[in-house]
């Protein structure tokens, strides 16, 4: 008969999340996890299978977060107002420091999706969310009429997910924040 669980599984997927985000895949060791999450090694492999398991779940978590806050965002006001705070809230975060990581998807697409097909489906997952609920949010900007309809809203949809993504990249590399706002205001004028 398994022994009972001994930890708490989401401080524990909080504290891997942590850790991988700050510093990767590839440069987070199993001492640096055991340290974050104080599992023995045998409760980390029992409720998780390896290291790679634990970032999965870790990554889930993240996910599945990201995406409420998103939808959120988008929920707010109306669709192109929507679209504008969850720009914002990325450029207040920045601001804040809390984004020095940038995004764990973004980052994922760069150092594991292209050799981890587990990580792949993911990122891909991911990114056809944000995508989707972002033309969805510009179809009902146009229905509203405070979007062009002549734009097409599949493709705003991916323009504002590269945005996001490049919000990201900027986000790590402590870009400015007019900078961002200047960015911002080129992408919201494209919605015209």
């Amino acid at each position: 008969m398994a022994r009972p669980q001994a930890y708490n599984t989401q401080q524990v997927l909080d504290a891997a999340l942590t850790v991988f985000w700050t510093k990767g895949y590839d440069a987070t060791s199993l001492q640096d996890l055991l340290a974050a999450t104080k599992l023995s090694k045998s409760s980390l492999y029992g409720g998780f299978g390896d290291k790679h398991g634990l970032f999965l779940a870790a990554f889930d978590t993240y996910r599945e977060a990201r995406r409420s806050e998103m939808l959120h965002y988008l929920a707010q006001g109306s669709a192109r107002a929507g679209i504008e705070a969850f720009f914002r809230s990325v450029i207040g975060a920045v601001e804040a420091g809390e984004l020095a990581r940038g995004c764990m998807s973004v980052n994922q697409a760069v150092e594991m999706s292209p050799h981890d097909p587990l990580v792949h489906a993911r990122v891909e997952s991911d990114f056809h969310f944000i995508e989707e609920h972002f033309a969805e949010a510009v179809a009902r900007g146009q229905a509203a009429g405070e979007i062009n309809p002549a734009h097409d809203p599949k493709r705003l949809g991916r323009m504002l997910l590269t945005a996001f993504a490049g919000f990201q990249v900027l986000a790590r590399a402590r870009c400015a924040r007019p900078a961002l706002e200047d960015a911002l205001a080129a992408y919201l004028g494209a919605l015209d």
